[in-house]
């Protein structure tokens, strides 16, 4: 079941936190220019920006050189979001910057004068989603205007990792409200708080959700890279949509202490970059055990710091096994196309390909993915807010507030996906014990049979999901093609998505699933695919398809 299929069951708001101050000069806009469909006026794109595209790899490299400072890449980015995000384009995709960006720059560029290099990630500035904490003068949300204005105690686990190895927060990205999971009717990229995030590709179209603001963001070259969350498709979906680089990891390889929750089964952090050597450093600097996460303990979770840049070669996929999802590989579908000509690339470059079905295999799950959703929501959310010193203690408090604050709240959708959370009765329920049941080992089982295929695939390959649908406030979210989030998602397994081209501009990302704890091998082969095509694109701006 695809991430907007369960959400199928069940004025815009002023922003309540806007960007603080910035340290240095926006970066020029060129004025508006004029439809030529409509005669209204569209924002123009963005004067060219010296960091547009740069990888982070590459920043490190200037840092080490001492041809840049990190005060000076944070000063950069900080600009470019003034220009760009509420300015310019209006990207939208940034709640708030962090007011100690500059100081942490500046100790960080102390450290490394005096020698100290903590590793790949130092004085690197990323965005962290809004369900992430911080426990500093940024707020954690969710996006959602019924958390305004909480500030975490602490830093989330994942927070802390990456501090550890030197990046800095330079802000918080906007994000579907509650991580999409509200209403069945909801749109991508929109939260009460922040309002609605565009696409940088064509700015009509949505970013997808929910990690959109960190899609939106890394794609326009806003910061190094950032950090998205996934339930079900909110890391790939948005990735793919972007034309980024997105891994959703093996659950349990990142810790989800201190993420506003959905599912204890599904939730994961994990990267989103505009490289695959990028997503790979950024993962390093995120993984490790948590005390306070069991998943993080399970056997075969490392124990250990990884380097996932070890197996990147371009010649990754010589010898290798693929499946490719048949329903996929016949899909007459602009992202049919791009998958069968993606599948003549990983032929020529050596891998040998057969054709699975885990899309058949994993239709008997049905409800139950949803059911599960429901019932861990409640119980994970409530525990998450009764530990914190937000305006809302609980669920029921949450629904509340928007009933109370419609106009501002729900002017778009409403949240009967939050009510259906409500009413469920606990994680004792036998429906919920069964519906677990059945959504565990049915996708465990589908994915097992698949990757078992033929001795052994390295990866299945598929259509991550279609292109980028128009922003539609009023009918909510619809589908644009094949999409293959669900599976890995409920199996907990790693799913990576990269650029596979191009349908009018609209970028659409190939899927790569494997085995629990494999991320490092389906890096080294999206590694060798991006190599071998070299697909991603920096963002227009378009104001429509054609424009």
């Amino acid at each position: 079941m695809q991430r907007r299929s369960f959400l199928q069951h069940g004025s815009q708001a002023a922003l309540a936190a806007t960007l603080l101050p910035l340290a240095a000069a926006a970066t020029p806009v060129a004025p508006e220019t004029t439809s030529p469909a409509t005669g209204a006026a569209v924002p123009a794109p963005p004067v060219p920006f010296a960091l547009s595209e740069v990888p982070l790899s590459e920043l490190q490299a200037r840092l080490q050189s001492g041809r840049t400072t990190s005060r000076a890449l944070c000063q950069q980015y900080l600009a470019q979001i003034a220009a760009i995000d509420h300015a310019g384009p209006g990207l939208r995709a940034v709640l708030e910057t962090n007011p100690d960006a500059l100081a942490l720059a500046d100790a960080l560029d102390k450290e490394r004068k005096a020698g100290k290099v903590r590793g790949p990630l130092h004085g690197i500035p990323i965005l962290l989603k809004d369900n992430i904490d911080t426990g500093d003068k940024m707020q954690t949300t969710a996006g959602a205007l019924a958390l305004v204005p909480h500030r975490a105690a602490k830093d989330a686990w994942v927070t802390q990792r990456l501090r550890a190895a030197g990046a800095i927060i330079l802000g918080k990205t906007n994000l579907s409200e509650w991580a999409n999971f509200r209403s069945s009717h909801s749109v991508s990229g929109w939260s009460s708080r922040g309002g609605q995030t565009h696409n940088p590709y064509v700015l009509s179209r949505t970013p997808s959700g929910s990690s959109a603001g960190s899609g939106a963001a890394a794609s326009a070259s806003l910061c190094a890279a950032a950090v998205g969350t996934e339930t079900n498709g909110s890391i790939v979906s948005p990735s793919s949509n972007n034309g980024l680089v997105g891994l959703k990891p093996t659950v349990g390889l990142v810790s989800r202490t201190g993420i506003i929750p959905i599912s204890a089964t599904q939730d994961t952090a994990g990267p989103m970059a505009r490289t695959v050597r990028d997503a790979a450093l950024l993962l390093g600097g995120m993984v490790g055990p948590d005390p306070a996460d069991a998943a993080t303990l399970a056997p075969g979770a490392p124990k250990t710091p990884q380097d996932y840049t070890r197996l990147l070669r371009p010649d990754a996929l010589k010898g290798q096994k693929l499946g490719v999802e048949k329903s996929h590989l016949a899909s007459q579908t602009p992202g049919g196309e791009l998958l069968r000509r993606a599948v003549e690339v990983l032929k020529a470059q050596g891998a040998t390909i057969t054709e699975v079905d885990v899309r058949t295999a994993t239709q008997p799950i049905g409800e139950a993915e949803f059911d599960v959703l429901l019932y861990e929501f409640k119980d994970s959310v409530n525990k998450y807010l009764a530990g914190t010193n937000a305006p809302v203690k609980n669920l029921a408090e949450v629904i509340a507030f928007n009933k109370a604050h419609a106009a501002q709240a729900m002017p778009y959708f409403q949240q009967e996906t939050l009510e259906q959370a409500e009413k469920t009765d606990g994680l004792g329920s036998e429906k919920y014990k069964a519906a677990l049941r059945k959504v565990l080992d049915t996708s465990r089982q589908a994915l097992d049979a698949a990757l078992q295929t033929d001795g052994g695939l390295g990866a299945i390959v598929a259509i991550t999901t279609g292109p980028a649908a128009c922003i539609d406030l009023v009918n909510g979210e619809y589908n644009t093609g094949p999409g293959y989030s669900g599976a890995a998602a409920m199996a907990g397994y790693p799913h990576l998505t990269l650029p596979m081209g191009y349908v009018h501009g609209l970028p659409i990302g190939l899927s790569f699933v494997g085995a629990p704890y494999r991320e490092a091998e389906l890096l080294a082969l999206g590694y060798a695919y991006e190599q071998a095509t070299k697909h991603r694109q920096a963002p227009t701006f378009a104001a429509a398809v054609g424009y």
